[in-house]
Order: structure tokens, then sequence, then C-alpha cells
């Protein structure tokens, strides 16, 4: 998988100049091994291809420092990751983060605690749980840098998962496809209610890939009020709109 590697380095340097190193690099080759194993019985992903994978899911998430720079200690939170995107392959580019993976199916939990392990990565951490149950915690409500989500719902939908998690002067990013101006256009009352702000929408130009991808900016200007996000479920059958 060596050809795939090195376009992922080259590609990674080119479009967002992160430099892997060859350890980086390795980890990347392991998560693909492992990806392709796990989803024979989990399926985890539809896209297994390695070269597809590259793109669609490593250079899809490395994207995300076209609306924030990493910092070292920057705390972060995937909401609804899956297999892991977009947190974990941010993580082995920046691994001065920490990051907590979020997700309600504990199969996928068990593969993310699995590679945890098996990059022997610190700062790195799992989240049982829904978004909506998880912004009402102490532990984790108000307390990331960032939030981020690739997949999960609608922006009216997802404001409510991801703005209670985030402190104030924090910031959301919803990856999106080309809905994306008009989901931001459909937010605007959740935004106004929910403390947020949205501040750019960046396009995402990835190779071999033909249409558009977008990453909604959203800044948190005020306190969520302490209703939010309401029970599992009401944020997707009753949005903010």
């Amino acid at each position: 998988m060596v050809n795939q590697m090195n376009f992922l380095a080259e590609q990674a340097a080119s479009l967002f100049q992160i430099y892997l190193t060859d350890q980086q690099i390795a980890q990347f080759d392991l998560y693909t091994r492992e990806l392709v194993d796990w989803n024979e019985r989990l399926n985890l992903t539809a896209i297994v291809e390695p070269h597809a994978v590259q793109v669609r899911h490593y250079l899809d998430s490395l994207s995300l420092v076209l609306a924030v720079k990493p910092y070292a200690g920057m705390k972060v939170i995937d909401v609804g990751t899956g297999a892991g995107f977009p947190g974990l392959p941010l993580k082995i580019a920046f691994p001065d983060i920490h990051l907590t993976l979020m997700e309600a199916t504990g199969k996928k939990i068990n593969f993310l605690t699995h590679l945890i392990n098996l990059f022997e990565i610190g700062g790195a951490d799992t989240l049982n749980a829904r978004a909506e149950e998880a912004g009402q915690m102490r532990q984790h409500r108000n307390r990331y840098d960032i939030a981020v989500a690739r997949s999960v719902a609608r922006l009216p939908s997802l404001v409510e998962y991801l703005l209670p998690l985030v402190r104030v002067g924090g910031r959301c990013i919803a990856m999106k496809g080309e809905t994306a101006a008009a989901e931001a256009d459909d937010s605007k009352r959740a935004l106004s209610l929910l403390g947020g702000k949205l501040d750019s929408i960046l396009p995402v130009t990835l190779p071999d890939v033909t249409d558009t991808h977008y990453l909604v900016v959203i800044e948190k200007v005020a306190p969520t009020p302490s209703a939010y996000p309401r029970r599992p479920g009401m944020p997707t059958q009753k949005p903010l709109t």
C-alpha cells in the first residue's frame, strides 16, 4: 500500500501544508488495514478501496485545517464519529491535540478503542453517548474548543448537537456537500437561540472528486440556554427552524 501512502503524504502537503512523518504515514496505513478488516464484521463504511479511503476519508478529514489551525492542547470533540472520521485522522496528523470521539453505537466504540490502543496515542478517548445526552453532561458541556461532525444531520439539527459542547469563543465545524449554503440559511433561528453565529462557508476540493465539499464554520458567541439540547430525538424530529 506504499503508493497510496505516498499519494496521501503528497496531497496532504500540497493541499493543506500538512507534512506527515514516516510514523504518521505508517499509522494511516495501519488504519486502512484495520478499517478493511473490521468492516467485514461491522459494516463501518461503504468506502474501503485504498485510494478512495485516502481521498474521501483521510484527506477529507484533514481539510478541517482550512477552518482551524490545530494547536497543542486544543480540545476537539468529533460528534457521531462512526469509524473515526474526521477526528482520528486529525489526531494522527496533529498528535498534540486532545480528541474525544463520540459515538452512540457500542460496536463502533470498540473499533475506535482498538485503534487508539493500537496506535499507542495519548490524549484520545471515546464517549459512548448520543449528542443530546453528552450536551447535558457537566464534564462535556461547554468544555471543547472545537466540535466537528460529518454526515450526522442537517445543520438546523446539528447545531443543537454541537453548540452545547463548545465553550463561548469556540467553534463548530460541519462538513457538508452542495446543500451547505441552503442548510446554513435554514439554521438562522437555531443559531440565534443556541448562541451561535455563522462565521464562514469554506469550499474544499479533493483530488479525483468531482463534487465540492464545504466546511460550515460556526462561532459560539453566547452561552447555550440550559434547555438545549432537548431530549434524544427531538432535534431531528422538530428542528429549530
